[in-house]
């Protein structure tokens, strides 16, 4: 049976970011992704230009009919709007004990708040107990602990503080600083170094956590999980389209599209043999 995983978030109408990334994601990795949206966002390349928040009833309804059907492997959080989403959404992964990758959206990559700022301590309160890992960029770390984060050991400390908000892991993403990220698991703590890659970053982090949430389902390690998740994320910056007037959105079809491409070359290749 094919895997399923939930992505519960907001609808970006440019499809770079949140639900369409991660199901796009989920996808590309070979898993069959459902969904759950909080809000409606008129986005696009240049920002957010309106975000339109659905009703807690509204999320609940969708949560149940998913839950009712398909077993969940793994869920992930992005944009939840609304302190009232975030009760919603904290109850039924209580009730159903589905695991969670909690990526704490605060603003868009393009510009934007997604997350208002009573919603923020309904996070800490009530879903980082739940959570499996939590991946912050060192922004959304910033705006959780209040701590400033300009350095490996601002990242360290900032997982420490996060950590005492009660969840399994955290991992800071260092895209923003030298593209280190960190991963605190308990009392270990490990650093997974990266390269900075040119290209549009529109979606990067939704994009990472939903791999993330992906390879956790396929059944590997957490810390395996984040090395594979941050090399998918890397290929789908690198291949990102250059559509829009502003930050271009990744490419989660980067690896399959130039696998395509081989296998279109390797074919051509062998018709010529034959033809000769």
């Amino acid at each position: 049976m094919a895997g399923v995983v939930l992505t519960i978030g907001g609808s970006d109408s440019g499809g770079g970011a949140g639900i369409q990334a991660d199901i796009k994601t989920f996808s590309a990795l070979g898993l069959h992704g459902t969904s759950a949206i909080t809000a409606i966002t008129a986005q696009n390349t240049l920002g957010v230009q309106r975000v339109f928040g659905l009703g807690p009833e509204v999320v609940y309804a969708q949560l149940r009919s998913i839950t009712d059907d398909f077993s969940i492997a793994t869920a992930k959080t992005g944009m939840l709007h609304s302190a009232d989403i975030v009760a919603v959404v904290s109850r039924h992964l209580q009730e159903t004990g589905i695991p969670l990758v909690l990526d704490p959206v605060i603003e868009a990559e393009a510009g934007g708040r997604l997350l208002r700022p009573d919603a923020v301590q309904a996070v800490k309160e009530q879903l980082m107990p739940l959570a499996r890992v939590v991946t912050p960029n060192i922004f959304e770390a910033e705006a959780l602990t209040e701590i400033p984060v300009r350095d490996i050991a601002g990242m360290k400390q900032a997982a420490y503080k996060i950590m005492e908000m009660g969840p399994g892991a955290v991992i800071i993403k260092g895209g923003h600083l030298d593209c280190t990220d960190l991963l605190m698991e308990g009392e270990d703590v490990s650093y997974l170094p990266g390269d900075r890659v040119a290209g549009g970053n529109h979606g990067v982090g939704c994009t990472f956590s939903a791999a993330l949430t992906s390879y956790l389902a396929l059944g590997n390690s957490l810390k395996d999980s984040a090395k594979k998740a941050k090399d998918f994320a890397r290929e789908a910056l690198r291949g990102s389209m250059n559509v829009g007037h502003g930050v271009g959105p990744v490419n989660q079809t980067s690896l399959l599209r130039e696998e395509a491409k081989r296998l279109r070359a390797l074919c051509d290749k062998q018709r010529r043999l034959t033809s000769h």
